[in-house]
């Protein structure tokens, strides 16, 4: 059974790993411009910013292809994280507060220090949802019986509805900060260059890192946390190296990418149905998951209402909305 389900999870590897590769390609072609992979190929190669096809190809969709890799994978991994850490198929990198932690700073950046672009406010928010998901964690973690699912669950929502009010107050008050905060919240991989990217490559590389190493304590924290004990692990250590991990993951996909809901839950649950609950394989096919359902997302999003777009956050709450109201309707499927 063992050796079945692992050639299943190399098969489903590297066929996710291909469809990205086809992913990252329809990226770069399709537009407002749409331009053929020769072009692409030319332009990656032997770049020249004085022909039209390679300046659009180099100047905006290399920076948002790189941005839809990066987010999305990282939302995945954040995902099955904290689902795995709360044993809650309902849980999701919003959960810990993150993405209401990263809107409050993001209005900081604008209200406060005038700041407009997504370059300059990202180091803001980033902070925000750091500092949010610390505080869920800390106060989550307090108490004589330390973590649990349902503390967790509880000290995140009320967290988030806090940081929310604060938002809301701040927008009815600041028209400006209203305007450039609006595009942000949607959730998008426009407007975004390299050099933002370059702020949050660290991050993400050292929560992939983390989230690795915790698949083994999250397959043993999927017995409950008694066996796991028993078994001579550390529930504690897990859950600590998890919330680090999913903070840095969903901290630097929501500071460039904004709050794209529904993606880190919905990654985690459409491959269970194909591979099972083994943590090493979720992961390791999430990654690439995740950046193929933001670039299709985002890709869509160019196509579906020319000549405008729709931005890739919205194409992914629509797919996913469906997706959380089966869940719930599911009988004997959600746990704390």
């Amino acid at each position: 059974m063992s050796t079945a389900r692992d050639r299943r999870g190399r098969l489903l590897l590297t066929g996710a790993i291909a469809l990205l590769a086809v992913m990252i390609v329809v990226s770069l072609m399709i537009g407002a411009r749409s331009v053929a992979p020769g072009i692409v190929i030319d332009a990656l190669l032997r770049p020249d910013l004085s022909l039209a096809d390679h300046s659009v190809i180099l100047t905006q969709r290399v920076p948002r292809t790189v941005i839809g890799v990066l987010a999305g994978a990282a939302l995945a991994l954040a995902g099955t994280l904290m689902q795995g850490l709360t044993r809650n198929p309902l849980a999701d990198p919003g959960l810990l507060g993150v993405n209401a932690g990263a809107s409050v700073a993001v209005l900081v950046a604008i209200t406060l220090f005038g700041i407009t672009a997504p370059a300059g406010f990202v180091w803001f928010a980033f902070g925000g949802a750091a500092l949010a998901a610390v505080a869920v964690a800390l106060i989550g973690t307090r108490g004589p019986d330390g973590a649990n699912p349902a503390k967790l669950a509880l000290t995140g929502a009320a967290v988030t509805a806090g940081l929310t009010a604060v938002t809301t107050l701040i927008l009815t008050t600041s028209i400006t900060a209203f305007d450039v905060f609006r595009y942000w919240q949607v959730g998008g991989l426009t407007a975004r260059g390299l050099d933002t990217v370059a702020v949050v490559v660290l991050p993400i590389l050292v929560g992939a890192v983390i989230a690795f190493t915790s698949a083994r304590g999250l397959d043993l924290l999927a017995l409950g946390e008694d066996t796991a004990t028993g078994l001579g692990h550390s529930v504690t250590r897990t859950r600590v190296l998890g919330i680090i991990a999913a903070v840095l993951l969903c901290g630097a996909a929501t500071s460039i990418a904004g709050p794209i809901v529904f993606l880190g839950l919905l990654v985690p649950h459409a491959l269970r149905a194909l591979i099972g609950g083994e943590y090493r394989w979720l992961l390791a096919i999430g990654a690439p998951a995740g950046a193929i359902v933001l670039l299709a997302a985002d890709v869509l999003g160019r196509v579906i209402a020319p000549p405008g777009e729709i931005q890739a956050g919205l194409v992914v709450a629509f797919v996913g909305a469906p997706v959380l109201v089966s869940l719930v309707l599911r009988r004997g499927r959600v746990s704390l």
